[in-house]
């Protein structure tokens, strides 16, 4: 069973003035019910349509992007969520790379339960950006009761499996980071031992703190190592240290990706 969201736009950004109407039949967001996991979690998931054209952001969707953002007030039954990302989209459009989802994408939504003997209430709000020739944020109410015989939903069960390898599937040796402050922050250098994923390879690096800018990143290879450069900048625009077992990189190509957490130094 499903939960319907209801939206409302809260602003507009990238030449906002060109939006003629609402965003009716752009997006369609739904609430998937989902069911308990073996080890007493709860999988739910997020599911959004888009209009032919349109799409929404992964979690780290690059500067042409908006991320997502959840807020769980009003919930119970449970204590925490984690988010299980498909492997996401790359697009470049103006110049700008932003990453994401068109069409639909089903995010699965793993809620750690409290009370087993009890339904969940997933109640809140999720801001989302949805774009085509214009980028509209959208902030949305939803309101779930998830019960505790739920069936598996094929929905969110082709989404857990449309995942990023780990870097031990993906065979990946040594990963490392080189730390060097600029002016502004830090200038972090990524080295990834790993084989070619294909002719054309997009790398993702995160801070692993939502306050921390990072740049698109400058990619290279020599050999079997994958290297990547960004920038990072703390939004106050003061110094911060950066936490190497924190950091996130991600490399896609070829429609599949690769998550890699953490690095050393070097």
């Amino acid at each position: 069973m499903t939960s319907k969201i209801l939206s409302s736009v809260l602003a507009l950004c990238m030449a906002a003035p060109a939006l003629a109407g609402p965003t009716d039949g752009v997006v369609e967001l739904e609430i998937l019910e989902g069911w308990r996991t073996n080890n007493g979690t709860h999988m739910a998931g997020l599911q959004v349509r888009l209009a032919p054209g349109w799409k929404t952001y992964w979690r780290a969707p690059g500067d042409g992007g908006i991320p997502p953002r959840f807020a769980w007030q009003g919930s119970r039954n449970f204590d925490g969520v984690s988010m299980h990302w498909p492997v996401p989209e790359v697009f470049h459009q103006g110049g700008m790379r932003s990453i994401g989802y068109s069409e639909v994408v089903v995010i699965p939504l793993e809620l750690n339960v409290t009370n087993q003997s009890a339904p969940v209430q997933m109640r809140g709000q999720v801001q989302i950006g949805i774009c085509d020739e214009i980028c509209v944020p959208l902030m949305l109410d939803f309101d779930a009761l998830l019960p505790t015989n739920g069936a598996r939903d094929p929905m969110i069960v082709a989404a857990l499996l449309d995942r990023p390898q780990t870097a031990q599937e993906a065979g990946v040796g040594a990963v490392t980071c080189s730390i060097t402050p600029i002016d502004d922050g830090l200038q972090v250098t990524t080295r990834v031992a790993m084989a070619a994923m294909g002719a054309s390879e997009d790398v993702v690096i995160e801070a692993g703190d939502q306050q921390v800018w990072v740049s698109q990143p400058e990619t290279w290879r020599e050999g079997d190592a994958l290297f990547a450069r960004s920038d990072m900048i703390h939004v106050n625009g003061g110094g911060f240290a950066l936490n190497r077992s924190e950091v996130r990189i991600t490399v896609m190509a070829d429609g599949h990706s690769v998550d890699i957490q953490g690095c050393d130094a070097g």
